[in-house]
């Protein structure tokens, strides 16, 4: 295996500026921030920019095969050194992630608009940008977990950002509550539920990369590819499967995987920019690259040593949660919310994708199945959060059942979300449904016994992705304008589209779904060399040379499926023929409605079996421990050291006192005398002088008889 160059050169630096220089930009916002709110909002864009345009810099080799490695040392001591790998499948996530996050940084100069706390923002989305960039351009386990941790940290902060908690920004219906555990979250309370649940799985992550490290004796990717004994050892121990669980832990945490699924609903609390980044381009993202890149490791090595239980939990967690989220996104009120169960949803499918990549003969079928599907939906997923945005902003509601008839007002915005909507939803010739129809292909491909539970789980998502997102379109745009809006053009609010800054971004993206929807065959095929390329070069795995490939029963079940949810969406809310309300009005349906409503009860189950008991046994040790033991020995402490104060004092003021008060009084006497003596008169003090200079002669004069 051969690299374009070890040795620093402009080449093996750019990889190195792509993820540094967002890192930078966000250290130096505070300081720019002084020149004023423009120089700093332009400021931060610009940064955005200049990564994405070192990171485009990198796709001509990358598309001719080519792959830049370069490590510097970073902890000689144990042989472990930072790097950077931009082989072909981490140079075009490396794109994805600059430059949809560039749109998005340029659509919150109008979406932001008049916020406070603006530097803290443009921090924060910066130092996100470049930790994900971290993620995807390390060559390394190690250095990858900082970037990963890194992207947790920005995400806590993101999702917090409106920190004073204000009813407007919380997410969730007020007074929502399920076994009597509230359903509304304030930022800072989604913000922290995001950081505790993703951390549960970086702790799965982090043990299994030191069990790794202890076997192995390396974090390196390449080394870890090539030097496959590591995998029979931990086979011989019973660890080769864990281990690789532990590591999808961290995945499943940070991508919104159940069980560890259900912060990323409440993260909307936070503003729609964030929701966007987070949602399409970067953190949720994290969990399937490191599955790109773990992946293809221990299906090397572990070729032979019974590995296939690894991606079979990957195939089995990625298709529940595609299942799972998709139900809850059919009955949401909350565009941002239907958005979000969405992307939960789709993010199973390409962890579907990934694990399916290890039950098939060829690999790379599930992985480029995979990886194309994290494509388009980062392209059509970003457009639909930012065209949510767009119309939270104009009607000043998060309830689509507030919205309705904007399709004529807003129509930038419809088409854009139209367009998008289709990709979701796997319309022919849009990106969903090419890259939808790869990962059931490759599921049907599979030749286990979870082949066929598993395609059935994929082909129900199917039709339940197009429900809602007609749904959602039909809520938003058609019927007649809600209540809601119709008191607001009566108290002079006239709705609109929105800002040029901030509809030309999601346009742009809409543009795009089209587009490689018009030319799904050849973007398929194209990525299949791409991934192809790293896989052959990096992980030493045999890729076939075939590219596009159509799978004739996936194709029905994605056609068949889009007509079974399309039709009741059109039927209910496009065309209005009938009251979906009537459906849910009792029985079946209803206990239905409410159990998807009610989140599978997953979200107060967790609340009471967890956070609630965490909570009571905080404040019993605070009331027995604090209180109890601390406080009574800070108080022992501090009677001690009253009476040892005390004792002080009265050796202070009866001994220490008396001896300086007599030292002073002596003082004063000697004082005293000696200014008696000084009488002013000349003749007394020459009188005193001579009879001071006989006394020395005559004590001299003593003083040498004796010694004679």
């Amino acid at each position: 295996m051969t690299y374009e160059a070890a040795q620093l050169t402009f080449e093996t630096l750019t990889p190195w500026l792509v993820w540094f220089i967002p890192m930078l930009g966000a250290i130096l916002t505070p300081l720019i921030a002084k020149a004023g709110d423009k120089a700093r909002n332009y400021f931060a864009v610009a940064v955005s920019l200049l990564s994405a345009l070192l990171a485009a810099s990198m796709l001509p080799a990358a598309l001719g095969g080519n792959v830049i490695h370069h490590q510097v040392e970073w902890i000689p001591a144990l042989k472990i050194t930072a790097g950077v790998l931009a082989d072909p499948i981490a140079v075009l996530m490396a794109n994805i992630v600059a430059w949809i996050s560039f749109l998005i940084m340029v659509y919150s100069i109008g979406y932001m608009k008049d916020e406070t706390s603006l530097t803290r923002y443009w921090f924060f989305m910066n130092f996100f940008i470049g930790n994900m960039q971290l993620i995807v351009l390390s060559d390394n386990f190690l250095q990858l977990f900082f970037g990963w941790e890194g992207v947790g940290l920005c995400s806590y902060g993101l999702i917090g950002f409106w920190n004073r908690d204000e009813e407007k920004h919380w997410v969730g219906t007020p007074g929502h509550t399920v076994w009597g555990v509230p359903q509304a979250y304030s930022p800072t309370h989604a913000g922290m539920k995001a950081f505790i649940t993703t951390r549960i799985g970086d702790i799965s992550f982090l043990i299994g990369l030191l069990i790794l490290y202890s076997v192995a004796g390396t974090f390196d990717f390449i080394h870890l590819a090539e030097n496959k004994q590591w995998a029979s050892s931990l086979a011989a121990m019973g660890l080769l499967i864990p281990v690789g669980v532990l590591i999808f832990g961290g995945a499943i945490g940070k991508s919104a995987q159940f069980p560890l699924h259900e912060w990323l609903p409440d993260a909307m609390a936070g503003p729609t920019a964030v929701s966007a980044l987070i949602h399409a381009a970067t953190m949720v993202k994290a969990g399937v690259f490191l599955m790109a890149r773990a992946g293809p490791i221990f299906y090397s090595a572990g070729s032979g040593l019974g590995v296939t239980g690894f991606f079979e939990a990957i195939a089995w967690i990625g298709a529940f949660t595609a299942f799972l989220a998709a139900t809850q996104a059919m009955v949401a009120k909350e565009v941002k919310k239907v958005l979000a169960y969405s992307t939960v949803s789709q993010i199973g499918y390409m962890m579907l994708g990934m694990g399916v990549a290890g039950l098939v003969a060829d690999f790379a079928t599930g992985y480029v199945a995979g990886f194309f599907h994290l494509t388009s939906h980062a392209i059509f997923k970003a457009a639909m959060f930012m065209g949510a945005g767009a119309l939270i902003h104009a009607t000043e509601t998060k309830y689509m059942n507030e919205m309705g008839g904007l399709r004529k007002s807003m129509r930038i915005t419809y088409i854009s979300m139209l367009l998008a909507a289709a990709g979701l939803a796997g319309v022919p010739l849009f990106s969903g449904f090419w890259s939808k129809d790869a990962i059931l292909g490759a599921t049907l491909s599979v030749n286990t016994p979870s082949a066929v539970p598993l395609t059935i789980l994929a082909s129900a998502t199917v039709f339940i992705t197009a429900f809602y997102s007609f749904r959602m379109i039909g809520m938003i745009f058609h019927g007649e304008p809600s209540h809601h809006l119709e008191k607001l053009e009566e108290h002079g609010h006239h709705i609109h589209e929105a800002p040029r800054v901030m509809w030309l971004p999601y346009a742009i993206l809409a543009v795009a779904t089209v587009a490689i929807g018009l030319t799904g065959p050849f973007f398929e095929g194209a990525l299949h060399s791409i991934a192809g390329s790293s896989l052959e070069k990096v992980f030493e795995l045999h890729v076939e040379e075939e590219g596009f490939k159509l799978n004739f029963v996936a194709l029905g079940i994605s056609i068949a499926g889009l007509g079974v949810g399309a039709f009741p969406a059109y039927r209910y809310y496009i065309a209005r023929t009938a009251d979906p309300s009537s459906l849910v009005s009792g029985g079946f349906l209803a206990a239905l409605y409410r159990f998807l409503e009610n989140r599978w009860y997953i979200n107060a189950l967790y609340y009471k079996v967890f956070v609630y008991p965490s909570v009571t046994i905080g404040r019993g040790l605070f009331k027995v421990f604090e209180t109890g033991v601390i406080d009574r020995l800070s108080g022992a402490a501090a009677s001690s050291s009253i009476a040892v104060s005390s004792v002080g004092n009265w050796i202070d003021v009866n001994i220490i006192d008396w001896f300086a008060n007599g030292t002073a009084a002596a003082g004063t006497v000697m004082s005293r005398t000696a200014r008696r003596i000084q009488s002013g008169v000349t003749e007394q003090y020459v009188f005193i002088f001579v009879i001071g200079i006989i006394i020395v002669i005559l004590a001299v004069l003593a003083l040498g008889s004796e010694m004679n």
